[in-house]
């Protein structure tokens, strides 16, 4: 990379404001009041991200009599729920081959749950009225090698005899650079009906909007600091009252769980993406994508991107920045120099689009667990449900998760209590400093796997047979 045009994509980040694009939006509500005093319910639901959202709202369509209360420490959307790519997947195990890999013998009946957990979330979109730039546009799953576009034909044609390719077209480099021109494409796999588009903080806020008017009782800036039996039920201390409540939800993910015993499940991996100024309609022209679809690479060390509404382009991905001892600090959400690599990586892809400015950059942490997907279980006799684990595929799976709390609180055996992706965890995390050591070199043995034709070193085929990993 010649040091002029680095000179020239670090000068597109000059007017780059460190904070999420999707948070500036004008029409933010305002928040809730702070709780103060004491809150009797039925249904506690703490956290106010996806995870809550769902959750309460999921509650109330249940059972409209259910007393729901919704605790958000900060504001309603402020984490990742507000800040990610806003791609809505109908995956529940965060793509198909890592489900497969984990759960072979229920991967028809997750994928069939996962499309219709999809399908429920179109569907409140317009019950709600949840202005959230909704486009169920599908996704293009790229090759920027020889070696990933000779493995994504191989992978469509497996997909194909397992009759797990509905909807997913294998497209060769002329015709991926129909959809999307880059010069770096090879081939792509389009999933036209799996993934949705959407703009993630108003999907946040219209979820919050709509549990309100089903008589949700939310209270936002209301940390729950602990969480202890009471009586029949449990009881939740905040900084100015508590919540005695029949039933409790934790839908915390990252930000440390009620449940002790569930944290070493989940580690915390900060992702960073970039956002363009609105590109004219020469610029959109030069790379084409009239059918708007969002994409991702197939490296392990992978980009997502996607237009939004008004056609600036977001860009994330590839570097997930682990800090020693899982802390979690808002000082991490801002880091220069992954701007700079992910602004070098957008040029190389669409070198038509020299000259464009980026307008925002931004970070923050996820939860991730050794398998990559969701997992769930319940504490206090069944009293306490909760579900973590997402690692950044949880804008459509939160919804799935909501219902299966809802199911392990109600105590009844559903088609979803019954997975065994629900009924067995992931193996928890190590403790330090065997955690980060073995993160770090994972990430370099993922590194080293893209610049060697994907080839796997022995460290991570021996992650591979464990079933654990960590994903970039």
């Amino acid at each position: 990379m010649a040091p002029s045009a680095m000179n020239r994509w670090i000068t597109s980040l000059s007017e780059a404001q460190p904070v999420p694009y999707w948070l500036e939006d004008p029409g933010k509500p305002h928040a809730e009041p702070a709780l103060t005093g004491t809150e009797t319910c039925d249904l506690l639901v703490v956290g106010g991200g996806y995870s809550g959202l769902w959750t309460a709202l999921n509650a109330k369509e249940r059972d409209p009599q259910r007393d729901v209360v919704l605790l958000e420490g900060r504001e309603v959307g402020w984490a990742a729920s507000g800040r990610n790519g806003g791609f809505c997947a109908a995956s529940l195990t965060h793509g198909l081959p890592n489900g497969l890999a984990r759960w072979p013998d229920e991967i028809h009946t997750l994928e069939e749950l996962g499309a219709r957990n999809l399908d429920e979330i179109e569907k409140a979109v317009a019950r709600h009225s949840l202005d959230c730039e909704f486009e169920r546009t599908g996704e293009i799953d790229v090759a920027t090698e020889t070696y990933q576009a000779r493995e994504l034909r191989d992978w469509h044609r497996q997909m194909q005899d397992r009759g797990l390719a509905d909807g997913v077209d294998f497209l060769d480099a002329d015709e991926v650079r129909e959809q999307v021109d880059s010069p770096t494409f090879q081939a792509g796999l389009w999933d036209r009906g799996g993934v949705a588009m959407l703009h993630p903080a108003k999907l946040a806020w219209g979820l919050k909007r709509a549990c309100l008017q089903l008589g949700v009782r939310v209270y936002e800036h209301t940390p729950a600091l602990d969480l202890k039996p009471y009586g029949a039920g449990m009881a939740v201390r905040t900084p100015y009252g508590s919540v005695r409540a029949r039933q409790v939800a934790l839908g915390t993910n990252i930000f440390p769980n009620l449940v002790r015993r569930v944290r070493s499940y989940t580690v915390p991996v900060y992702d960073y993406a970039l956002m363009t100024e609105p590109l004219t309609a020469d610029q959109l022209a030069s790379i084409g994508w009239h059918n708007r679809q969002g994409l991702g690479d197939s490296a392990n060390q992978f980009h997502y991107f996607r237009l939004s509404a008004d056609n600036r382009i977001l860009w994330g991905g590839y570097d997930a920045v682990h800090h020693y001892g899982g802390r979690v600090r808002s000082e991490y959400d801002d880091r220069p120099e992954t701007y700079a690599k992910l602004a070098g990586h957008f040029f190389t892809c669409f070198p038509q689009l020299e000259g464009v400015r980026f307008t925002h950059a931004w970070g923050g942490a996820i939860d991730t667990c050794s398998r990559f997907s969701a997992f769930f279980g319940t504490a206090h006799q069944g009293k306490v449900a909760y579900a973590a684990g997402y690692t950044g595929l949880g804008v459509g799976a939160t919804r799935f998760g909501a219902d299966v709390m809802l199911d392990l609180l109600s105590g009844e055996e559903t088609e979803r209590t019954r997975l065994e992706m629900v009924r067995k965890k992931p193996l928890p995390f190590p403790p330090e400093p065997f955690a980060w050591t073995g993160i770090a070199l994972t990430k370099w043995s993922l590194a080293r796997a893209d610049a060697h034709g994907g080839r796997r070193n022995l460290w991570l085929r021996a992650m591979d047979k464990l079933g654990l990993g960590f994903d970039s």
